[in-house]
């Protein structure tokens, strides 16, 4: 086995020196329109447009670094799905794979071009449980239970009901009640009513009362605010099981907007939801969720207005999910309009199955714009905070939404958090909470202002730093001694890393090599990488044998990562196409709709490489890919693949 070198990829078509004139002319006019009228970033399945997308998927993984539990949504900036030319534009100052270290294949194939993730519904993934069984959602079914209201119950509130009930329950007036009048009074009708309301707004209770010779169902706090949004434990049978599990089946949407959604058509807090693991945005997705206290039928009602995701497969259980329980997921991927010849792509598909791919941190691990989160986590560990606050809130070049250009431009003019903040709609990203923070605790205590930033969001800044050394380090690995375990090296025996002797170097393989993220508690190789872990973060002004931080949450214990992983169950096929707005295969809603499988072509006009395979936690399917095309996978390098495509 070699080591290859990264490189380049043509784009799809050459053009003339008049079509770059002209395209960089509409270019300046697309941008000026976007910039006097904004975008809309909003897509939703029944509007999927039919152009490429123009950001790379995260994707799916969960961390077992501890604090790494929940994917880096917050340290996206931004879902650009404006115009693709001004898109491409500005992400001219976007990251490459080299800036973050990935420079290293380890198959001797020719590499060839394809378009990665040029619709969302090319790039489907299924969560594998702790089992090993892979989620599918293929029942709509509700189980039947006695103790379940009627269907009536989600029908009997009028809207403006519901209204006045929600703003009750989330103590949004001075009401203390809220009277509703029993239209055709039966006893059957009343008790359907106080059924609904206590289903549907937890920590309501109800009562009726005779007012002017009509009947009333009074409506009203049990308990204040304790109350609110409590699972009422007195309504919920001892027979069953306190969590009802299901199939989150989504589509464009990653799983902490779903269950944000899904809290608010339930009027419950998300924090009685739980799952093994966050998922892509950019794909369509299929995991299993838990959720305290919620009846599976009061969720089966919901797929009747969501139009985003859908929910299936319930069942009662006694626990709810644990992130990191899950044994990793499943991939269904397709590459557009492909180049290379039959004989490339079986080579290519052969070693992804036999060899492998190198494990690095892939691009979203470091942000999508020209201010990288391994620096902000390197200020971090240097205890620069000054340089903290400078990196995040500071004006950058590249792909933004306009509040936050403004908000930038604000903070670099006058340093005064209030103004910065005014020009914020959105407060809840990382500027908006450190401007807070700033407002609140003043600008000499930016390490209180920095900490009003959700812990896990904090962190990812410091894990961006370890992977940004992880993956330098790991080509060096590779570049000096190949694809052979040498002495040294580190191996696990258990979960403890043992340097690999001289005698017995013969009994080891590449799949069985791991190396540091830098910490106080792992240990380093014993050959030139080791050394060059200790320089690399000398030359960061840090200490690699002092690795505790003043601050308790940002003292690094370090971790170990496989060097290469051998993708499992690996499949492949070429498909002919025509239209690039078809889908290439069935996903499991177009088969509980019945919808048959696409009529393709046998000889048509572009080809697509479908393929399959399944990853352990941790792991990043775009590295996969990346070794299969031997292409550049940051957003930068498929954006001008895509919008060239366009053309």
């Amino acid at each position: 086995m070699e080591t290859v070198e990264m490189n380049s990829i043509s784009l799809k078509r050459p053009r003339s020196e008049d079509d770059v004139a002209n395209a960089d002319e509409l270019k300046r006019q697309k941008i000026s329109e976007t910039s006097k009228t904004g975008n809309d970033s909003g897509q939703n399945i029944e509007t999927v447009t039919d152009q490429p997308d123009k950001s790379l998927l995260e994707d799916t993984k969960n961390e077992i670094i501890p604090g790494e539990e929940q994917e880096d949504e917050e340290l996206e900036d931004s879902d650009e799905d404006g115009d693709p030319e001004s898109f491409a534009d500005m992400m001219k100052h976007g990251l490459t794979e080299s800036d973050v270290g990935i420079t290293k294949f380890v198959s001797s194939h020719q590499g060839f071009s394809g378009i990665l993730k040029e619709r969302y519904s090319d790039f489907v993934v299924h969560e594998i449980g702790k089992d090993g069984r892979v989620s599918h959602l293929d029942d709509f079914s509700v189980p039947v239970d006695d103790e379940d209201p009627s269907e009536e119950t989600f029908t009997v509130l009028s809207d403006e009901d519901k209204q006045r009930l929600e703003e009750l329950q989330l103590l949004k007036n001075k009401e203390t009640s809220v009277a509703i009048e029993v239209i055709e009074d039966t006893k059957e009708k009343r008790t359907v009513i106080h059924q609904a309301v206590k289903s549907l707004f937890p920590g309501l209770e109800t009562k009726t009362e005779d007012r002017d010779g009509k009947k009333y169902i009074i409506a009203y706090h049990a308990a204040g605010k304790k109350a609110l949004a409590n699972p009422r434990k007195h309504s919920w049978p001892k027979s069953r099981g306190s969590y009802c599990h299901f199939v989150l089946y989504k589509e464009n949407k990653d799983t902490m907007d779903a269950i944000n959604v899904l809290s608010k058509f339930l009027r419950v807090k998300p924090n009685i939801f739980s799952y093994m693991g966050t998922k892509d945005k950019r794909a369509i997705t299929v995991q299993e969720i838990a959720v305290l206290r919620i009846t599976a039928q009061r969720l089966a009602h919901l797929n009747k207005c969501l139009m985003n995701f859908k929910l299936g497969n319930f069942s009662y259980k006694n626990h709810p999910l644990k992130l990191g329980e899950l044994q990793g997921n499943h991939f269904t991927v397709v590459l557009r309009n492909i180049t290379g010849t039959d004989d490339q792509i079986e080579q290519a598909m052969h070693s992804l199955r036999e060899i492998g791919f190198i494990n690095y941190y892939g691009m979203q691990r470091f942000g999508t714009t020209a201010v990288p989160t391994y620096q902000i986590g390197r200020a971090i560990l240097q205890n620069n905070w000054n340089e903290v606050m400078d990196l995040i809130l500071k004006p950058r070049p590249g792909a933004e939404k306009g509040y936050l250009v403004k908000c930038r431009e604000e903070w670099a003019k006058t340093k005064d958090p209030a103004a910065a903040l005014k020009k914020l709609p959105v407060k809840r990203c990382v500027e908006g909470q450190l401007l807070r923070g700033l407002l609140k605790y003043g600008m000499k205590n930016i390490i209180s202002a920095f900490g009003i930033i959700p812990r896990n969001n904090r962190l990812m800044y410091i894990h961006s730093y370890q992977s940004y050394v992880w993956n330098n380090m790991v080509s060096k690995r590779i570049e000096e001694y190949g694809l052979r375990a040498v002495p040294g090296d580190l191996t696990l025996k258990g979960a403890t890393a043992v340097h690999i002797e001289e005698g017995d170097v013969d009994n080891y393989t590449i799949h069985d090599i791991v190396m540091p993220l830098p910490g106080f508690d792992v240990i380093y190789p014993k050959h030139k990488i080791g050394e060059a872990y200790k320089e690399m973060l000398i030359a960061d002004n840090l200490d690699i044998n002092n690795m505790r931080h003043k601050i308790r949450d940002y003292s690094l214990s370090g971790a170990y990562r496989k060097i290469i992983i051998r993708p499992q169950n690996v499949s492949w096929e070429v498909v002919a196409y025509d239209d690039p707005k078809i889908p290439l295969f069935t996903t499991d809603l177009d088969k509980l709709e019945g919808k048959p499988l696409p009529v393709l072509p046998t000889d048509g006009k572009f080809r697509a490489l479908k393929m399959e395979f399944s990853l352990p936690p941790s792991t990043y399917a775009t590295m996969a890919i990346r070794e299969v095309l031997k292409m550049d996978t940051s957003i930068k390098h498929q954006t001008q693949l895509n919008t060239t495509w366009l053309r």
